[in-house]
Parts: structure tokens; sequence; C-alpha cells
């Protein structure tokens, strides 16, 4: 199943109970914005396809914000234009990134990698060697698997027909974003204002990651009430979100939410 989101179809009892739920977490979301500098060769920029509706999408926008890479962003959404996918990734799957020599590459992961690989060992958001790399890479899996469960949860209701949902994969799912959560809060704790959750002097891909993860979660799970549970995490989350890097690669707007979440995410 390709990265949030494939249209799925919202059923018809769930409908505007959620876009209630997510118009109320969106009420100053933007559009995002577009650049369109020279790329890291020289040639035109990097393209990245998908919507920042993903975590997975959006935390490879911000990263690049955070790095000063100049990209375009080709807000595909899958089922709707899966041929367009299709060009630059055979398993359908956001995000991809074309580069500016014509090569694509595709997975948030290695795309990350890819970039870190395109400035210098000191910008880079993910250090090369040593325990702040196992740190970093330790809460990135935590994180992402946070945002994993949350988008599963969401699926679960709204993908199959009522009939054919079943509650206790849902709450499993929801069981399991609350644990990652729950850890993340706890570093998060021991934190200062200005300090980073995996210990890095400067931000890192476990900081994008997990206000990234926490955002989206908090917004696909909102009978989850996140931020009263993990006040720590949120308090951090809400002082990422501020930076530039985060405030140039928005959710979608509540309007655009809607309409992206009124088509079929299922042919």
């Amino acid at each position: 199943m390709a990265r949030w989101m494939h249209e799925d179809t919202v059923t018809d009892r769930s409908r505007d109970a959620e876009l209630s739920s997510m118009r109320s977490v969106l009420p100053n979301c933007v559009a995002p914005q577009i650049t369109t500098e020279m790329g890291a060769g020289g040639g035109r920029p990097m393209k990245l396809i998908g919507i920042l509706l993903s975590p997975y999408v959006r935390r490879v926008a911000v990263s690049l914000n955070i790095l000063k890479l100049p990209f375009e962003l080709d807000e595909v959404f899958v089922f709707g234009e899966p041929e367009v996918v299709r060009r630059y990734n055979p398993l359908v799957r956001i995000p991809a990134m074309a580069l500016d020599d014509g090569s694509n590459l595709v997975e948030s992961g290695a795309i990350l990698d890819d970039i870190d690989h395109m400035v210098s060992a000191e910008t880079r958001l993910t250090p090369s060697d040593g325990p702040l790399r196992r740190r970093v890479l330790q809460t990135v899996a935590i994180a992402l698997g946070a945002a994993e469960k949350a988008q599963w949860a969401f699926y679960e209701g709204h993908v199959r027909p009522a009939e054919k949902v079943h509650t206790p994969w849902i709450e499993h799912n929801d069981k399991q974003v609350l644990g990652g959560f729950e850890h993340l809060d706890m570093v998060a704790a021991r934190i200062d204002d200005g300090g980073w959750i995996a210990g890095t002097p400067g931000i890192s891909q476990a900081d994008v990651t997990a206000a990234v993860a926490y955002t989206f979660a908090n917004l696909a799970r909102p009978n989850l009430e996140l931020a009263g549970r993990f006040p720590h995490l949120s308090r951090f989350a809400e002082r990422c979100e501020s930076l530039p890097a985060f405030l140039k690669a928005p959710l979608p707007s509540a309007a655009k939410l809607a309409s992206l979440l009124s088509k079929p995410f299922v042919n």
C-alpha cells in the first residue's frame, strides 16, 4: 500500500465527524511553498513527488528545506494519478524524487540518506557514525513506526466496508501509536527548551521525523487526544512546526484536506 494517502474511501458514517476533527486541527495551514531555484547539480531543481499530507513525503520536504536544497513539489495523489507516480517508482508509492541528473529515488529513508550525502558531513541530519547516529536512527524508527500505525488505524475504518471493519485491529494499532509516543514524550521531557530530541547539537532527522509523525498522528487519530496524553512531545512538535523549514512544507489546508478525503481511496 502506498504511503499516506492512497485515496481510501471515507465511509458515510464517519466522513462528517472525521472532517470536522481534521479541520479543527488545521485552522491556519497554507499552501505549500514551491522552490524554483537551481538544483544541487546546477541544473533544474529536484522534484519531490507526493502530497504533504503523507508524513513520509513531508519529512523529506522539511529535510530538503533545512539543508537548503532547492526542489519542486509535484502534488500527486497516488490513486488519482497512479501512472504519474509509476514513472518515478514501479511500486507506485510516494514519496519519489526525480534528481536533477535524471535519476529517480524511492522510499523516504533512501531519499533522506541520498540528500544527506549532497551536503557536508557536518551538515547532515543523520550523523555519519558514532553513538549519536544510533540515537538518531532509533528515534526515527520509533517515530516513523507510530506514524505508520496511525495510518493503519485510519485505513481500517475508512477502506473496508462498515460490516468488515475489525475494531480490535484498530485498537491494536492505536495502542502501538500510544506506545511509541509515550516513549518519545519521556525523551522530550528530559530536554531543555532549545534542545533536540536525540541529544544532537543541532536539529537532526530525529527531530524532523518525530515532529512530522506526531503532527500527522494527531490529525489522523484525533480520538487519541495526543496533546493531553503527551504534553512534552506536543510542545516539542509545536516548536519544530514553528521553524521556517516546517512552515514551508505545511499540511494541506482544511479545504484541500476535505477535497482530498472526498475522493475514492480505492478504484
